[in-house]
């Protein structure tokens, strides 16, 4: 699966592009607040209809702008696609071969991109609504179905809670209401959980083996999840699922009463990454931590491989310079000849580019962007 070209129209400061990038590496080079961010951010949009770096989709809009229009041409081993975005002050509107799609669920997925910040080195260490944001981006766009129900999860939530709210200060007082909310929100909940522990599952496999490739084996890595029902284990089924959260939602009725708000759930669930059985986010150097969420990464593209068929795109966003030339060498070796890779950079200078073969470079100087001449 790659990109092949790629049609900007005001999207933050591109005002217009159009560009046809190599199917293996591409490389951007730019001072800072030139582009480079925003041309990843608009890639990684065209791809999940989402950004990485605001929930409000009107600030993509260009300054003075009506729309943000985004065109690609996607080549797949199977099919070739053209996906279109169209983004105005009313919404979203997305297309796939110029057929407007009724739903984002069946539109997400044709185009599969991982992106790797400096943000998401904060993955391990960070707060908890991080990792579980990640959870939500990375296996919805693999899955329709986890899509589905982590969507349709945040939408009862948030009428439960609601009415929680409403019940706290005596607004209300339908108990039964509440019951029948917290039932269909235990199920669906129940849905995001056993699909969570399934692709956790995978994804540990595979971060444990790109680990020991970055670490040469010094170290085991593992991820383990952790509901916030804490009796739920991994090998329940779907159905014991339902029936714990359910139990917890009534056991903690009066409290969510009186908080107004939902106590338990997807919504307060965790990652826990370990090294040879020891928490990474209370004992892990730096260093360490730098390279599980690249290995994480990494699994990330294996995963994506495994449910798909399909290598996703890799979004590099100004994430070499953070890292030292073994790990640079580590992640160049591993996704050399596998996915289409873009790379954001100030400078070629210090980063181990030899490994690969010919990159397309390109610059980026005030949202425009010119192809660096070959020698």
């Amino acid at each position: 699966m790659y990109l092949d070209r790629f049609t900007v129209q005001n999207f933050r400061n591109l005002k217009k592009l159009d560009v046809k990038f190599d199917p293996n590496v591409n490389i951007f080079i730019g001072k800072n607040a030139q582009g480079k961010t925003n041309l990843l951010e608009a890639i990684y949009f065209l791809a999940l209809t989402r950004s990485h770096r605001t929930n409000s989709d009107k600030e993509l809009i260009g300054f003075g702008g009506e729309y943000t229009n985004l065109l690609g041409h996607v080549q797949k081993s199977q099919v070739d696609l053209t996906l279109r975005v169209l983004i105005t002050k009313k919404g979203k509107k997305v297309w796939i071969n110029r057929v407007e799609q009724s739903k984002l669920s069946k539109y997400v997925g044709q185009l599969n991109a991982i992106l790797f910040s400096p943000e998401d080195l904060e993955l391990i260490k960070g707060a908890p609504a991080l990792r579980r944001r990640f959870m939500d981006q990375e296996f919805g766009q693999i899955n329709p179905e986890y899509l589905y129900f982590a969507s349709k999860y945040r939408q009862v939530l948030i009428q439960k809670n609601n009415y929680l709210k409403q019940l706290s200060k005596g607004k209300a007082k339908d108990k039964v209401f509440l019951d029948v909310l917290s039932d269909q929100l235990a199920g669906i909940a129940a849905e995001v959980i056993s699909r969570r522990f399934k692709f956790l599952r995978y994804l540990s496999h595979y971060a444990s083996d790109a680990y020991a490739h970055i670490s040469l084996g010094s170290e085991q890595l593992a991820i383990a999840y952790h509901p916030s029902v804490s009796d739920i284990k991994a090998d329940d089924s779907t159905e014991d699922i339902y029936h714990k959260i359910l139990a917890s939602f009534e056991r903690n009725k009066d409290t969510e009463i009186r908080k107004g708000t939902t106590t338990s759930g997807p919504h307060r669930d965790d990652i826990e990454f370990k090294l040879d059985g020891k928490n990474a986010h209370l004992y892990a150097s730096q260093g360490q931590q730098r390279s599980i969420a690249l290995s994480v990464k990494l699994a990330e593209i294996q995963l994506v491989h495994q449910l798909t068929d399909e290598y996703p795109l890799l979004l590099l966003d100004d994430v070499m310079s953070e890292l030292d030339h073994g790990r640079q060498s580590a992640l160049l070796n591993y996704i050399h000849g596998k996915t289409q890779t873009f790379i954001t950079t100030t400078d070629l200078e210090g980063i181990s580019w030899e490994i690969i073969k010919k990159p397309r470079v390109y610059h980026i100087q005030s949202g425009k962007i010119s192809l660096e001449k070959e020698n």
